[in-house]
């Protein structure tokens, strides 16, 4: 019996790099492309921020969006080839329109203007006042016009015309005097135009933060739902940096072991997850991230800690050939790039050492429900060093096929290379299912006639979700079957006259229970 206390994390962090080159699409293969500019207000000509872009591509009527930032600027990458409406939209402007024909792999630049709406009446701009010299002649007519109907009143009645006082505003003689004729007052002067702000600095396309999404992608495969709750999967939902070129990624794992048969020696047997018992160590130290630009794309992550010992231990192809496989590959646990094709809903092709899917536990011990797996599942690859293909048919269905030196080797044993695939499938957020399958490889060490097959398949189901919930929030089982022999060399998968049958069956199943929104959990299992 094996208990575990573990302090992980998984956080990305900043991360500073020189770019001397990047690799360019081959000509004559379908790529993604894009739009890009600045809003800005069409009478002062400065830039308008929080407006919301949208493309809206005219042949499949679908949309992506985006906001503009402080400086106005934008981007919508990763556009199909076509024709596309780009909408700019903003409460207190009117929109704009721009059409776009999107054909190479580049960022078309759009310049959108939008015109400040009418204001209400009550906030209309008010005339300007009268200037001094307009109200001065007013005054002075109506002086006279009130002296004059003085003077008409007294002929009228026989009496004396009425003496004017004198007022502030009137004439100095009292003398009647002609009616005036108003001086026109001078033109008001328009305030002087202030100098425009200095354009806020551009931030390189690349340094960008991604494009915003809508709320539901049903585009990239498996977008569609959140699928964090599953084992084997990060628990992260989202980045603290984040970037068009690169999205790091930093992982520590200190933990703690108790094993109730108390080794003398504090190893622990029969684990590929745990290896010291009654001693805090550091599992996992590593740094790196996920490139992607346009359609290149790659991932590296290193490796310090135990792991970077205990891996290439497990690993005994190193054997086969010089040069010291072991040193080349101990602080690196996943290396490799690749290519994105417009194919469905994607085509990846990738080589060099990525994570294997065979088995229902993640090589990250910080991505399962428990540290410890069944004995199978704990036994099985955690990397393979070669290719891999990722087609996505739909959004959610990948069928991914391998081409590899061997079952989790750094080189290749004998004669033939190992293959296999895999096929995952997710019709809904609340479950999934896992088919992986490997075969050909003649994986045992200075055995050249002997042969592997192994197969491992599972479904993972979540049959309860409140997320907000306080107490009981989530609930979910995974169920696995693993089946696999060899055969050649004087061993066969059924026995008979080839020899001895050398095969193997197991099963794992585990239920997890999460409570008061999904801080704590539990999980109950074995196999």
């Amino acid at each position: 019996m094996t208990r575990n206390l573990r302090f992980s994390a998984v956080v990305p962090a900043w991360i500073v790099f020189q770019l001397a080159a990047l690799p360019i699409p081959a000509s004559g293969q379908e790529v993604f492309g894009g739009v890009g500019g600045v809003t800005r207000d069409s009478a002062s000509k400065q830039p308008v921020a929080q407006v919301r872009i949208t493309a809206h591509n005219v042949n499949k009527g679908t949309d992506r969006t985006a906001i503009s930032g402080s400086d106005g600027t934008f981007t919508i990458a990763r556009l199909e080839p076509g024709r596309y409406q780009v909408e700019a939209a903003r409460v207190g402007f009117t929109g704009s329109r721009a059409d776009v024909e999107v054909l190479t792999p580049k960022t078309y630049q759009v310049d959108l203007l939008l015109a400040a709406a009418n204001p209400p009446a009550s906030e209309a701009t008010p005339s300007p006042a009268l200037a001094p010299a307009t109200v001065s002649a007013v005054e002075e007519e109506l002086t006279a016009l009130k002296k004059r109907i003085g003077e008409l009143e007294a002929t009228l009645h026989g009496g004396p015309a009425p003496v004017e006082t004198a007022s502030a505003h009137a004439p100095e003689a009292a003398a009647p005097v002609a009616s005036p004729t108003p001086t026109p007052a001078p033109a008001p002067q328009p305030a002087p135009t202030p100098a425009p702000a200095p354009a806020a600095p551009t931030i390189p396309e690349a340094l960008q933060a991604p494009d915003s999404t809508p709320g539901v992608d049903n585009f990239t495969p498996f977008a569609y739902g959140d699928f964090t709750w599953l084992n084997g999967n990060p628990r992260t939902k989202d980045t603290v940096l984040d970037t068009k070129f690169f999205t790091p990624e930093i992982r520590f794992d200190t933990n703690f072991v108790v094993d109730t048969n108390q080794p003398k020696d504090h190893t622990l047997g029969g684990s590929t997850e745990e290896f010291r018992e009654g001693e805090i160590q550091v599992e996992q130290i590593s740094f790196g991230g996920d490139f992607h630009w346009q359609n290149v794309r790659g991932r590296v992550l290193t490796m310090f800690g135990m792991f970077a010992t205990t891996t290439p231990r497990n690993d005994a192809s190193a054997a086969v050939g010089q040069w010291d496989l072991r040193d080349a590959y101990r602080y690196v646990s996943e290396a490799w790039g690749g290519y994105h094709l417009n194919v469905n809903h994607g085509l990846n092709i990738d080589a060099g050492i990525f994570v294997s899917y065979i088995g229902l536990f993640s090589y990250y011990n910080f991505d399962n429900w428990t540290y410890q797996p069944s004995f199978v599942s704990s036994n099985t690859p955690w990397f393979f060093n070669g290719l891999r293909i990722q087609w996505f048919p739909t959004n959610k269905l990948k069928i991914e096929p391998w081409i590899i030196n061997g079952w989790q080797s750094y080189a290749k044993y004998n004669g033939h290379k190992g293959l296999g695939g895999q096929i995952l499938y997710r019709p809904y957020e609340w479950l999934s299912l896992v088919f992986n399958n490997y075969g050909n490889g003649t994986d045992d060490l200075g055995i050249p006639g002997r042969s592997r097959i192994h197969t491992d398949d599972s479904v993972e189901v979540r049959y309860f979700s409140k997320p907000e919930s306080t107490g009981l929030s989530k609930m979910a089982f995974s169920f696995t079957a693993d089946a696999g022999c060899e055969y050649g060399a004087g061993v066969t998968c059924h026995g008979g006259k080839g020899g001895p049958k050398q095969s193997f069956l197991g099963w794992m199943l585990y239920n997890r229970i999460w409570w008061n929104k999904d801080k704590f959990a539990v999980t109950l299992g074995g196999g």
